[in-house]
């Protein structure tokens, strides 16, 4: 069939037993103009051997075929992977039920032969439906390769974050620390040589100044990466806890399934940020008196659940722009194969951090490249 347009030609494979019908098909699209090309076939081999070719853009089936149906010829381009090449059911008579299950099964469209006058329509509605989907289709697979990628940038700038305060808590262990430790032991010297009682006064106030800068330090390194981790997931739970209480005067509780809990690392520092978040997004904006910290590994999953009796969060708080913070734990939470789960009311909030613990990842430690500072007992 010659082009009569600017427009791409579409390339027809025809399934029709009658050549009288092909016929028809034929001067109907060249009544509408459309540019298009059109190749007949009749059986289903000669169908797969030209759908093998690639070279078509919809396919024209007769419903009733000797010893099968469109629908059977449409089962089996499904079966060879073409199954968005749009396909639209041509025949002279199919009943309503048959109509109904074609369109179910993911047939395009069918259209009787006595209104051969509407096929170009057809095939051009067809044509863009199966367009459309498979734009979406490609922007579905972009769109999930575009969050992976950005899941996996997350993590890996969340690996960095924690490396980095390690490092820093390292330096300042190390460096900040031991120079005020031996700063610490000079003046203590001069304390103990002095005997003017201005030089003591001064030697006094810088005394109570250093071990101020002590305390700093101190309060610094363990908010970056406290050492506390070493002896277990409670114990540094209970610290976050009780120095939560020294801060803000809010009484905190904290509820465990026993007093050592067998996490693997990478698992006990989700769970301890999920935590110390937890308490932080408490001080800043729950107004709560009371704060209750639930942590148990029964029946092979970890959960901590944080929970308040402030003002709770609005229905809109969560999808904010700028709510990083809940949004960076539940990124954690997905790379240890757990979730998080938040729920608020007027009469307070509960943060819950769930963990599946397999048997094979409890002897492991997957967070051996980030560095631990070393022990601070000469800080005090």
């Amino acid at each position: 069939m010659s082009e009569t347009s600017d427009k791409p030609t579409v390339r027809i494979l025809h399934l029709e037993d009658s050549r009288v019908d092909h016929a028809l098909v034929k001067f109907a699209l060249q009544r509408s103009q459309l540019n298009c090309e059109l190749a007949l076939v009749d059986t289903l081999e000669d169908l797969l051997k030209e759908l093998a070719t690639g070279g078509y853009d919809i396919v024209l089936a007769d419903y009733h075929l000797p010893g099968f149906t469109g629908l059977d010829a449409w089962d089996i381009v499904r079966e060879t992977g073409s199954s968005d090449l749009p396909f639209v059911i041509l025949s002279g008579a199919i009943g309503e039920a048959a109509a109904v299950e074609a369109m179910h099964r993911g047939v395009s469209d069918y259209l009787l032969k006595d209104s051969m006058h509407r096929l170009s329509h057809v095939i051009e509605r067809a044509l863009e439906v199966s367009q459309t989907r498979r734009a979406k289709a490609q922007a579905d697979a972009e769109l999930a390769d575009s969050r992976q990628r950005l899941a996996e940038l997350a993590e890996h700038l969340q690996a960095s974050i924690e490396q980095e305060r390690a490092d820093i808590a390292r330096e300042i262990h190390d460096d900040i620390g031991g120079a005020l430790a031996a700063v610490k032991l000079d003046l203590a010297w001069v304390g103990r040589h002095a005997k003017d009682e201005g030089t003591l006064s001064h030697l006094n106030t810088a005394m109570e100044m250093l071990q101020h800068a002590l305390g700093a330090s101190q309060r610094i390194m363990m908010n970056l990466r406290p050492p506390i981790l070493d002896q277990g997931l409670v114990a540094a739970v209970q610290w976050l806890a009780s120095s939560f209480e020294r801060r803000t005067g809010q009484r905190v509780v904290v509820r465990r399934s026993s007093e050592f809990i067998d996490v693997p690392r990478d698992v006990q520092l989700v769970a301890y940020r999920t935590a110390q978040e937890g308490l932080t997004n408490i001080s800043k904006h729950a107004q709560a008196s009371h704060v209750d910290i639930d942590l148990n590994d029964r029946e092979g999953v970890l959960t901590l659940e944080v929970t308040d009796n402030g003002r709770g969060m609005g229905p809109d708080a969560l999808r904010k722009a700028k709510s990083f913070g809940l949004l960076g734990l539940t990124e954690r939470a997905a790379k240890v194969g757990g979730w998080l789960d938040v729920s608020s009311s007027p009469s307070g909030t509960a943060l819950i951090l769930s963990v599946p613990l397999s048997p094979e990842a409890m002897p492991g430690d997957t967070d051996h490249n980030l560095q631990e500072p070393h022990d601070q007992s000469d800080f005090v």
